[in-house]
């Protein structure tokens, strides 16, 4: 357990409901809202096991969405509604919208594997926006999707792909996106989430087509306040630079 930047210890949040995604994600719903911006992140804290970082799929009630990968992660998915969960945070810079400059421009949002959590709080703030937003979902299989409904009931128009072709088109999710723009889809945005060589894929989709783009990046973290440099990535702190990175024409703002 660490202090966060203000010197604070971990709150207890009590979870009120558990939703199944797939075989291996499940949703933990928190008692209370966070008032935390799209792409930023907490530290969930289990007394006696870890510490780890996760962005949230939802802000209000806050919500973390949660793949078993681990034993940090297996013991989260043992959670109890009524079982208590510690946090601190907000930390990290999130995802930046901007309202329409104009006509139907709209953003594409591009999510691989357990990407797909933290997005659903971007796509689902852009709409409230009145942004339109194009959701491309990618995993390894079907059973690797989630959140496709949840996409949808926000209003967003959503692609699936998998490798072996069981759900949606066989094609990666930069592939499709990739479709989509030679097609002329009109976004001025672009926001990814998920595997480290998609999003290196989705920066060169970004200059070819020459549009911004924002890519939120995973990397180990103990202390989640720019203390440790356990996440050092590129000469930046991804828990303090990023996790979120605004690139426009490959150049950090």
């Amino acid at each position: 357990m660490q202090l966060d930047e203000r010197g604070n210890l971990p709150e207890p949040y009590r979870i009120v409901d558990i939703r199944q995604e797939n075989p291996t994600v499940r949703s933990l719903v928190l008692d209370r809202a966070m008032s935390l911006e799209p792409g930023q992140f907490v530290m969930a804290w289990l007394p006696g096991r870890d510490e780890k970082p996760f962005s949230p799929s939802a802000a209000d009630p806050l919500t973390l969405t949660v793949t078993r990968v681990g034993p940090f992660t297996a013991a989260m998915h043992q959670l109890k509604v009524g079982e208590r969960l510690w946090l601190r945070g907000p930390f990290g810079h999130g995802f930046q919208i901007t309202a329409s400059a104009g006509g139907d421009e709209g953003i594409l949002v591009i999510g691989g594997g357990c990407g797909a959590a933290p997005l659903r709080y971007l796509a689902a703030r852009a709409r409230a926006m009145g942004r339109y937003v194009y959701v491309v979902l990618g995993a390894r299989t079907a059973d690797g999707l989630f959140f496709q409904h949840d996409y949808a009931a926000l209003g967003c128009h959503v692609y699936l792909c998998t490798d072996d072709g069981s759900a949606g088109e066989r094609a990666t999710a930069v592939q499709v996106a990739q479709t989509l723009l030679e097609r002329g889809l009109a976004v001025d945005m672009l926001y990814a989430c998920g595997p480290a060589p998609m999003l290196d894929a989705v920066e060169e989709l970004a200059q070819v087509y020459q549009r911004p783009a924002q890519l939120s990046h995973e990397a180990y973290m103990r202390c989640g306040i720019g203390v440790c440099g356990s996440c050092s990535r590129e000469g930046k702190l991804v828990c303090r630079d990023g996790p979120v990175f605004y690139k426009d024409l490959y150049k950090d703002l």
